[in-house]
Formats: structure tokens, C-alpha cells, sequence
């Protein structure tokens, strides 16, 4: 592709009202694949840095988001230029290109690398997830023992467990809001960090559609708009009856315990 193709295909990506420039430098960088200059409003891609026209694109859609970035916000002054803002930003722009068929992350070129990738994301990620949310009920069981045994809780994490309390706190959260275990463990962080059943399910549904955390995170924290009823209603709908399961498994628990006394 040449420097006039690559416009045109960012164009189509998302337009913008700020003209800008592409060049390729027909060099190698150890350093950067590209750069954005917003005083000049170019955007340069060393080229001679890619294997193929898909790494390209990825570089000139990344220096895109740049100038969209600045193009909103104006031109950073100081501090970092790759915020959680942006990278939700450029992701957006990856997901439309990839929807639009002008760029590809490429999984289907190596049976190899998809089959690696199940196993990373069932045994590892799951698995971690599943743990995690499993050492968040005993540490829920734990303080219960520790409070009967008049054991100070937060002695017990620092110096028997010798856990960081936040992380104790954080595993105990995630597990209490019965976060899929699928999401992996990091992930199910951010699920449980949000403030309402409502923000938490919309997370989940997000990761679950491949959206990336700082994606994720940018969409949570823009303001709700007014949603349909119905559609309330029904998410309404689906989250009490994740509670009453929830709920019903933990009263068959207690019969079970009664039962055994």
C-alpha cells in the first residue's frame, strides 16, 4: 500500500474534519513503528519495519488515533499520550476496521497459535479465575473462624497468609459477586470494581464481546443515557434470577449442614 492508500483507509475507518498527512519514512526504527506529530499534523510509518500490509495498517490505524485524540482534546501539552482514553479510542478504530474487512488480527493464519490461545485462555485464565474466586470464599469462611475465635482478621491476612490486604479484600469481592470465571481473573477485577449489578453485567457482556479493559473501562465511565424500558426490565430480569440461583444454591448448602448435625 502506498502513503495515499493508507489515508484513504483510515478515512473510511473514521473521518475527520483535521486534514492530516502519511509518509512513509522507507526506513527501519528499533525503537518506534511509527509517530504522530500533532504540530504538523503528519503521520509517519517506518515501513521498512513490517513484514506484511496488515502490521502496517495496525501502526497507521495506532497513529490515527492519535490525531483523533487530538482532534478531540487538542494537542497534549504534557504528561502521557497513551491514556486509557486513547487506547479505548484505538481499539474502537481496530474493531470498525476489522468489522469493515480492512484489517485483520490474523489468528486464522497459524492453527498453532489458535490452539495455544484455547489452552491459555481454559486452562490459565479460567482456571485462575476459578481459583481466585475460590480462595475468595475462604477467606469469607476465614473471617467469619477468625471473628468466633476472637483472632483479629486483618493480624491473620498480614501474618499468617501474608497476603496484601487489598488483594485479600478484592478476591473476597470478586467472589461474592459470583463473577464469571471465564473472564479470567484480572478481568473479573475490573467486573467487580463497578458500583451497580448494572455497570457490572454490561462489563461482563463487553469482555465476553472481546472489548479490551481500557475499552471497557472508558465505556463505564461515560454517563448512562436513558435506556428502553423493556431492555431494562429485561437486564433487570436476568440479574434476579442469577441472584435467586445464587441464593438457592447457598440455602440447599445450609439444609445439607442442618441436616449433618
Amino acid at each position: 500500500m502506498n502513503q495515499d492508500q493508507i489515508k484513504e483507509l483510515l478515512l473510511k475507518i473514521q473521518n475527520t474534519e483535521l486534514d492530516f498527512t502519511v509518509t512513509m519514512t522507507g526506513k527501519t526504527s528499533k525503537k518506534v513503528n511509527g509517530l504522530y506529530k500533532p504540530d504538523t499534523r503528519e503521520i509517519l510509518l517506518h515501513n521498512k519495519n513490517f513484514d506484511d500490509e496488515n502490521q502496517l495498517i495496525y501502526t497507521a490505524i495506532h497513529e490515527y488515533a492519535h490525531h483523533l485524540q487530538c482532534e478531540a482534546d487538542g494537542p497534549l501539552r504534557s504528561g502521557r499520550s497513551h491514556t486509557a482514553s486513547f487506547w479505548a479510542r484505538f481499539h474502537g478504530l481496530l474493531e470498525k476496521a476489522e468489522r469493515d474487512g480492512l484489517y485483520q488480527i490474523g489468528l486464522e493464519k497459524s492453527d498453532e497459535l489458535n490452539k495455544l490461545t484455547e489452552e491459555i485462555k481454559s486452562k490459565y485464565l479460567a482456571e485462575n479465575g476459578r481459583l481466585m474466586s475460590e480462595l475468595g470464599r475462604l477467606l469469607a469462611k476465614a473471617h467469619a473462624l477468625c471473628r468466633d475465635a476472637g483472632v483479629r482478621y486483618e493480624d491473620y491476612i498480614d501474618r499468617v497468609l501474608c497476603l496484601p490486604r487489598a488483594a485479600a479484600k478484592t478476591a473476597v469481592r470478586v467472589s461474592s459477586l459470583n463473577v464469571n470465571p471465564a473472564l479470567g481473573y484480572e478481568t473479573m477485577k475490573i467486573v467487580a470494581a463497578q458500583s451497580t449489578p448494572e455497570k457490572r453485567q454490561a462489563a461482563e457482556e463487553q469482555f465476553m464481546a472481546r472489548r479490551s479493559p481500557d475499552a471497557v473501562k472508558v465505556n463505564l465511565a461515560k454517563k448512562i443515557e436513558d435506556e428502553d424500558p423493556k431492555d431494562r426490565l429485561e437486564k433487570e430480569k436476568k440479574r434476579l434470577e442469577k441472584t435467586i440461583a445464587m441464593l438457592t444454591a447457598r440455602l440447599d448448602q445450609v439444609e445439607q449442614s442442618l441436616s449433618n448435625m
